[in-house]
């Protein structure tokens, strides 16, 4: 065997925290995905940013961007039950006894295809101690004129029965003037009560809340960190969440598919850093509830060789709407 001396070369992919750096664009819109997490660190369209991102040579924070796989937001005490056996997973987030936002979100993504205007990045998740399943996940983003547009496909891989939940986490970025300023459009009916570690309770309806964004309005001191459900779809089965400025000359808008039947509001007012705090607006569809590990709700169970696909996206706003 031959040794050869470190020669002191850092690897292209060691240079920055997020890893790889993979530039898509067409038609004026660009984006930068990321190895860790394979998730999204920048999106603009004709230089008008839309995320509320993070800088390459900057470590991610508070979630900006990464895909929650195998499951999104919290699970109660990292502890679930499946098929009989009970299972306990890490506490990420130990001052509530939670688990949050499953184990992908700092793992390293492989490019399987790239192209000018495409990529698609994929990660295999082995059987580990408190989630003893094999699954493999792959996102395909695309840009153009439509916007920018990510399907998520999992697929079990494993000989048996697999839980599974995915969400994305980006921030939608409305201008310069903060979250007190913007207008926000959602279309649920319903969302989660929860207990002071952020568990699910129960569900109410948002008439006559604070959490009721059917008509547009703005988000004002409002500190928001909720999930809601049962949404108002469009024709295609999407359901929007819109954010638009001050003079709601122009914003970003959110859209997932059927398989995303829950999302999360969070204007940012619990971030470790200051100055990111209610900056923008983070939207994150869900496949599944807060902690559906240990309640089922929502939660996807795939057959060996099963696979789920789903789709989100984000595209600019211009006009009153």
């Amino acid at each position: 065997m031959v040794v050869r001396p470190y020669d002191g070369a850092v690897p292209a992919s060691l240079s920055y925290p997020s890893g790889e750096q993979i530039e898509i664009s067409r038609d004026g819109h660009r984006a930068t995905i990321v190895e860790v997490s394979g998730g999204v660190r920048t999106y603009d369209v004709d230089g008008r940013t839309l995320l509320d991102g993070y800088e390459a040579g900057e470590l991610c924070s508070g979630g900006r961007g990464q895909l929650l796989v195998p499951w999104p937001n919290r699970l109660c005490d990292g502890r679930y039950e499946f098929d009989g056996q009970a299972y306990d997973v890490p506490l990420s987030e130990p001052d509530k006894q939670n688990a949050i936002h499953g184990f992908l979100r700092w793992e390293s993504w492989r490019i399987a295809e790239r192209a000018e205007d495409r990529v698609v990045m994929e990660h295999t998740l082995h059987p580990r101690a408190g989630y003893p399943f094999a699954l493999h996940t792959s996102v395909e983003y695309g840009v153009g004129a439509d916007g920018l547009t990510a399907t998520v496909t999992a697929t079990n891989v494993g000989g048996r029965r697999s839980p599974y939940g995915m969400g994305v986490h980006p921030y939608l970025l409305a201008g310069d003037a903060g979250v007190d300023d913007v207008w926000v459009e959602a279309p649920a009916r319903r969302y989660l009560t929860v207990d002071d570690r952020q568990i699910p309770t129960g569900v109410a309806d948002v008439e006559g809340t604070r959490y009721d964004f059917r008509r547009r309005r703005q988000v004002g001191k409002e500190a928001i960190d909720t999930a809601f459900t049962d949404v108002a779809r469009d024709a295609d089965g999407r359901a929007w969440v819109r954010v638009w400025s001050g003079d709601q000359t122009h914003g970003v808008g959110l859209w997932m598919d059927e398989r995303y039947p829950f999302y999360m509001l969070f204007t940012g007012d619990t971030l470790p850093a200051r100055e990111q705090r209610r900056r923008s607006l983070a939207v994150e569809p869900m496949t599944c509830a807060p902690n559906a590990f240990a309640s089922g709700d929502g939660l996807i169970v795939l057959a060996p060789g099963e696979s789920v696909v789903s789709r989100w996206g984000i595209a600019p706003l211009s006009g009153s709407g």
